[in-house]
């Protein structure tokens, strides 16, 4: 951990603490890739409907697990958005999974599809958050949005059109889920921007001259006392 000092005026200091971590986007992104990928294979039929449950483990025991991992470093890196993100995005495929490993193949679930809708509504939320600084992220929470909405009108109806529709916006997803986590790696591992992921505004970084507005540091949660 690295600690930065600040002056903020004749009689304060901010004192700010640098904890470097690597960027979890990525890994979230691309385990929502594999997630969406291979649930569309299901529902449009590539993979076989006696198969379902090893795609309940490959939706649990890889995806989940991405982007559960994803999520807490976020929140630890300060970035509530794509931490809720992933979050949702995460105990949402570890629902589908667990539903999908205990039901029989082909059955469809009411509750699950009642569940999902709520899901897809919190990521259309989401995608609106992320609209106001990252338009490559709220793209892919904005078609996981569309996923959610499509799969739950399938479990809730039954109907072979909402199925494959599902199917369409995940292999859409998937594609989208994969730039954006490729784009995100790249620019980490090489410290500038090398795809566009549609970022509103630059960040700098904080240095010893760099003048910082500290009046509203003591009421952000996490340093407060009280949220």
């Amino acid at each position: 951990m690295t600690n930065a000092e600040f002056s903020a005026g004749p009689s304060e200091r901010a004192v700010i603490n640098l904890r470097p971590i690597g960027a979890p986007t990525s890994i979230g992104l691309y385990g929502l890739a594999a997630s969406s990928w291979t649930l569309a294979g299901l529902q449009q039929g590539w993979i076989p409907p006696d198969q379902g449950k090893i795609v309940a483990l490959a939706l649990i025991g890889f995806t989940f697990a991405a982007q559960f991992l994803a999520s807490v470093f976020a929140f630890v890196g300060r970035d509530g958005t794509v931490g809720t993100a992933m979050a949702v995005l995460a105990l949402t495929w570890l629902v589908t999974g667990l539903v999908l490993h205990s039901s029989r193949p082909g059955a469809t679930s009411t509750a699950l599809g009642t569940f999902l809708l709520f899901s897809g509504v919190t990521m259309v939320l989401v995608s609106i958050t992320a609209s106001t600084s990252k338009l490559v992220m709220a793209a892919v929470f904005g078609v996981a949005a569309l996923r959610f909405l499509a799969t739950g009108g399938y479990e809730l109806s039954g109907s072979s059109l909402w199925q494959h529709t599902s199917g369409i916006l995940g292999i859409l997803l998937a594609v989208l889920a994969m730039y954006a986590g490729f784009a995100a790696g790249l620019e980490d591992a090489l410290g500038r921007t090398v795809l566009p992921l549609g970022r509103r505004g630059e960040g700098k970084l904080p240095s010893a001259t760099t003048p910082i507005q500290t009046g509203r540091l003591t009421t952000e949660p996490g340093v407060r006392p009280k949220l």
